[in-house]
């Protein structure tokens, strides 16, 4: 069985730290906390040995860089799913792929160059074996 991590308090307030400024130093975290730097870089550097934080990254306005981003959903039949992962995976486009228990079986970030070509991004994913229905969402406006 999987060890679960051991969040508190301290680390969730550090995660939502990071989450809203992933280049927030550890000295100016501390800061906010009231904690020394060296805490802070221990706690973030268990947590990344437990898997909680994955990786650090930015959020990208796509629509300011001329591009079109799209929240799509899949279903896909329960016997095709690693398939059409790895179907899916192939495509250079799709910047994530989410399994869910929603409405959608995947949820897919695809980042194209134009709505042309997101279109066909959709059809090609509509083209792959136990693929049942896409559900494309395009992001208008990114909020947080």
């Amino acid at each position: 069985m999987v060890r679960k991590p051991e969040i508190d308090n301290i680390d969730e307030r550090i995660l939502n730290l990071l989450r809203d400024n992933s280049r927030s130093s550890y000295t100016e975290i501390g800061k906010m906390l009231n904690l020394s730097e060296g805490a802070i870089r221990k706690r973030v550097r268990k947590m990344i040995e437990e898997g909680v934080i994955k990786k650090f990254t930015v959020v990208i306005d796509y629509k300011k860089v001329g591009k079109v981003e799209s929240l799509t959903g899949i279903n896909v039949s329960p016997e095709g799913l690693l398939k059409v992962i790895e179907e899916i995976k192939k495509i250079d486009k799709i910047d994530k792929i989410y399994i869910t228990s929603g409405d959608h079986t995947l949820i897919v970030d695809i980042v194209a160059n134009s709505f042309e070509e997101l279109d066909e991004i959709h059809k090609k994913i509509e083209s792959i074996d136990g693929v049942i229905n896409v559900y494309p969402a395009p992001i208008l406006e990114i909020i947080r």
